[in-house]
């Protein structure tokens, strides 16, 4: 695979469920941060299998937003798709909703942005294709991953 190879932004998103149960919750009864951060690695890591169609392993997570609470028994799902590349990268972005279909209701609970480096079967760093985006849909969230990604940088703190 090389770089002049193109995939589309669809075929790399991914939405995986959980229902959330008590072993994944603190004394409250809502989703331990934990388990939900490694719910986005591994949403983000499908993400950028499918992508790259080859394994891949984190290589940064930028600060996460922790908007709401998950409480026990609700749905969470994890959606990601790539939005951007590099040489032998993929951006992923991953968001984090909680569903009560009961009531019907879904609010975003979280949300990051990852970067996954692609392997080859030596593991060392292989090329990525290029990100495609062939739909006016596809463009809206590639554009707005990357703004909103530049506007948390721009207004993360510094130490």
């Amino acid at each position: 695979m090389d770089r002049s190879e193109e995939v589309a932004l669809a075929a790399s998103y991914t939405e995986m469920h959980e229902i959330l149960m008590p072993n994944d919750t603190n004394n409250l009864g809502r989703a331990l941060g934990g388990s939900v951060l490694h719910w986005m690695d591994i949403c983000g890591a499908i993400v950028g299998r499918r992508f790259s169609r080859r394994q891949v392993v984190t290589a940064s997570m930028d600060h996460v937003d922790f908007r709401g609470p998950i409480d026990l028994g609700e749905i969470v799902a994890v959606e990601g798709y790539v939005f951007d590349t590099g040489d032998t990268s993929v951006d992923v972005k991953v968001d984090v909703f909680a569903e009560r279909p009961s009531a019907g209701e879904r609010r975003e609970t979280a949300s990051s942005f990852f970067t996954f480096v692609a392997l080859d079967d030596d593991e060392s760093p292989a090329p990525v294709p290029a990100l495609s985006c062939e739909t006016d849909r596809e463009r809206r969230l590639r554009d707005e991953a990357l703004d909103e990604r530049r506007e948390r940088r721009r207004s993360a703190p510094t130490l």
